[in-house]
């Protein structure tokens, strides 16, 4: 592996688990660090870095609005006071969480191993 792939993929398997910890353990701050992330690979200029950065960036936000609408819309329909509700919304909220930490862990693995990884593109998950 030469210098330059190996930062590649150090810096795109950093998105990614910054992504991971997002979604899990450390939702504000490390939302933060990706943004952070992002300028500095913006900056560098490095096109690789860059593109798995803004993926994980961009996967982060999708996963707040899923999480964070759908969750909602939820507890709109169905109202606080109802139990379907609340086990619809858990279910909901666990498998979704669960969906999106193992996209999260496909992409880790990916860049570890310099294989192409397209989020919007999932005949790259398996290629």
């Amino acid at each position: 592996m030469t210098d330059s792939a190996e930062q590649l993929a150090r810096k795109g398997a950093n998105a990614y688990l910054l992504y991971l910890l997002n979604i899990s353990f450390l939702p504000g701050l490390a939302f933060l660090l990706q943004i952070r992330q992002y300028y500095r690979c913006k900056a560098l200029q490095n096109a690789g870095a860059l593109h798995h950065t803004r993926q994980a960036l961009t996967a982060s936000l999708l996963a707040g609005l899923l999480l964070a609408g759908v969750s909602g819309l939820i507890v709109l329909a169905g109202g606080l006071h109802s139990p379907w509700t609340w086990v619809i919304l858990i279910l909901y909220f666990t498998l979704g969480h669960t969906l999106l930490i193992l996209i999260g862990v496909v992409g880790y693995i990916r860049v570890r191993n310099q294989r192409p990884f397209d989020l919007f593109a999932p005949r790259s998950w398996w290629s």
